[in-house]
């Protein structure tokens, strides 16, 4: 059969879902500088298998999409994007309703159309673009899958290899070849830092051994992500959760006496606590273990749609799947949220750009939390990381990366990163070392691989 046949064909294959749109954010007035028109569009898929599978959300992931897209302007010039497919993540629902390949085709298929809607288009801002495409996306999701209330989320994340082309056209138009000099200057203050290192949250999913937490310990892993929301109802659930919080703590506990002087914890129940009740059981139960001191903070513990304040639950609470803008951010900070995850590899670059705005005008600390991207997605990430405010407790910044422990074809992965044997590419004590060759490289996002060259039909010449 032919792909693309397929690709469309299971685009119709939906049923229902059920989550609150965010509003899209209007476009602020933006620097222009050289303007170009895009006038050609290329997309690709490759599936890639996870070595086991990987729960969250209630529900778990077999694989992974990793989709490229090339834009070329008037001018002859490219932008070369790449995305990592997460429908689990972008609407729950959508992922349960359909097979994991239905769900993935759907996805694919709206970042088509979205290419479709920018060839002809002007950039001269990408964050612009991007402003004046959302609405029309959006509806077009919605009439897509079927369902009036499809997640933005899942939006979002059909954009973001489209969203990174463009900023590398933009880039590649205006001479831009360094992360500062990307951010245009009215959001470049909140992303002024200049870390040296950047604490690697280690993620700690549902079923993972724990021999392979005990030996990320003695490996010098000093912050662990632990996946809470197990699957069933929430008496299931909270039961399941405090028994794996105990089987945890009583390993890296020891290995603290051991071998590594501190550990801090990071929770991330992904929405899937019905109420503060519930949760409060769950911090109660650490506290009577010993593990609540070492707690960071708490990610997105409730659904996006809650609207109970967290300032009174005795921990950092962050927000992550329920900031869809601006205004978003704000209503979370009313709250009592103490803290944002920011997902530019899921949410896209440009939104994000706009949500640690607000972030830094509040003295709001973030972190980056991943999607399982791949290896030059995660320089992305880490780009973010390196250059936001030093997180709180830890002294540095904080990201998660969680590709080398889940992709069966991670080492081949690895190869395609055009900067792979960087020392900086690499973790050390649970730490990303940065030097100054980090920060004039932007660690690679700029430079287009060969690997994504012959995939994509590009002359080297070309570049």
């Amino acid at each position: 059969m032919d792909r693309r046949y397929f690709l469309a064909s299971s685009a119709i294959l939906w049923a229902s879902a059920r989550i609150k749109i965010g509003n899209a954010n209007t476009s602020r007035k933006l620097e222009m500088i050289n303007q170009s028109t895009i006038i050609k569009t290329k997309s690709d898929f490759e599936r890639e298998k996870l070595r086991f599978p990987f729960g969250f959300k209630g529900a778990y992931l077999s694989e992974l999409w990793q989709i490229v897209v090339l834009l070329e302007n008037d001018k002859g010039k490219k932008g070369l994007g790449l995305a990592t497919q997460s429908v689990l993540y972008g609407d729950a629902e959508i992922f349960a309703s359909t097979s994991e390949s239905n769900g993935n085709a759907t996805m694919f298929v709206l970042t088509n159309k979205a290419l479709k809607w920018i060839e002809g288009r002007s950039l001269d801002s990408p964050i612009k673009l991007f402003d004046e495409m959302l609405p029309w996306l959006i509806e077009e999701g919605k009439k897509l899958t079927g369902y009036p209330n499809l997640n933005i989320n899942f939006v979002y994340n059909a954009l973001v290899s489209i969203d990174n082309a463009m900023w590398m056209l933009y880039a590649e138009e205006n001479g831009i070849s360094t992360f500062t000099e990307l951010i245009p200057s009215i959001y470049r203050q909140a992303f002024s830092h200049k870390n040296d290192r950047i604490a690697v949250m280690f993620q700690i999913s549902y079923d993972m051994p724990l021999a392979d937490i005990k030996k990320a310990a003695e490996e010098g892993y000093f912050v662990f992500k632990i996946k809470t929301g197990s699957p069933g109802d929430q008496e299931k659930m909270l039961q399941q959760d405090k028994a794996r919080l105990k089987d945890i703590h009583d390993i890296l506990n020891a290995e603290r006496n051991k071998r590594i002087n501190r550990i801090y914890y990071t929770m991330d129940a992904n929405g899937r606590y019905d109420k503060k009740e519930t949760l409060l059981k769950y911090l109660d139960y650490a506290k009577e273990i010993g593990a609540f001191e070492h707690i960071l903070l708490y990610e997105e513990p409730f659904g996006e749609s809650d609207n109970e304040d967290v300032s009174d639950l005795g921990v950092i609470i962050g927000a992550d799947e329920s900031i869809h803008s601006e205004e978003d951010a704000r209503r979370k900070i009313a709250l009592g949220y103490k803290a944002f995850i920011l997902k530019g590899i899921a949410k896209t670059f440009s939104q994000t750009v706009k949500i640690a705005k607000i972030a830094h005008e509040n003295d709001i600390p973030c972190l980056c939390a991943d999607l399982t991207v791949n290896p030059i997605l995660m320089e992305w990430n880490k780009n973010v990381a390196a250059t936001l405010a030093p997180f709180p407790t830890i002294g540095m910044g904080l990201m998660e990366t969680n590709g080398d422990m889940n992709y069966v074809n991670w080492e081949n992965m690895k190869k395609r990163h055009p900067l792979a044997d960087a020392k900086w590419t690499r973790v050390v004590n649970g730490v990303f070392t940065l030097d100054q060759n980090f920060y004039d490289t932007a660690g690679g996002i700029f430079s287009i691989s060969t690997y994504y060259q012959q995939m994509m039909g590009i002359a080297r010449q070309g570049l």
